[in-house]
Order: structure tokens, then C-alpha cells, then sequence
């Protein structure tokens, strides 16, 4: 009996590490996604990274951290930067430049 609490709390962290992965996979999945579909000439309109530098940002981490298999390494965490940044200020402000209302 002595021994089940260390083997539950281990299986609970596993979990947490599951969807950690699964979230940062999703996330790094439609910054790509969302990078690929945007028009080239728009990105050095808003004064950022040109569409290739963001693409291969975000193609190079997410491999990175499928490689790894957690998000919990540097490259997990760099990844989930990278992906946050670019939707959270390179999406907005092509959201801007178009019609403002954008895809999503």
C-alpha cells in the first residue's frame, strides 16, 4: 500500500504530460497551417519575419518537438513561443491589413 501513491502520482503526471503535448502540437499545428495559407507580400507589410522565416520557425520547431516527444524540453518550450507569438501578434496584425475580419 506503501507504494501506490508514488505510481498514481506518476500515472497523473504522465496524463498532464499527454495533453501538454497534444496542446502544444495543436497550437504549433494551426500557427503552420495559418502561416502556409497567408499571402506572401503581407508579412513585411506588418513589419515582421517574411512568410519563409515564419514557416520554417515554426516547420523546424514543431518537428522538434514531435522528436522529443515532450513539450517540457527546450525545444518544446521554444516551440510553444514560437507559435504563440506568431498568433498572438503575426495573425492579429494580418488579420489588420485585410479586411478585419480575417479567417477565423
Amino acid at each position: 500500500m506503501a507504494n501506490a501513491a508514488p505510481i498514481f502520482a506518476f500515472d497523473i503526471r504522465l496524463v498532464i504530460d499527454l495533453i501538454l503535448f497534444v496542446f502544444a502540437l495543436i497550437v504549433q499545428g494551426v500557427a503552420l497551417v495559418h502561416a502556409i495559407t497567408q499571402r506572401s507580400d503581407a508579412f513585411p507589410a506588418i513589419g515582421t519575419l517574411p512568410k519563409g522565416g515564419w514557416i520554417a520557425i515554426l516547420a523546424v520547431t514543431l518537428l522538434l518537438t514531435l522528436l522529443t516527444k515532450t513539450t517540457l524540453s527546450i525545444f518544446g518550450l521554444i516551440g510553444i513561443a514560437a507559435a504563440l507569438i506568431y498568433l498572438l501578434d503575426v495573425r492579429v496584425g494580418l488579420r489588420e491589413l485585410g479586411d478585419g475580419r480575417g479567417s477565423w
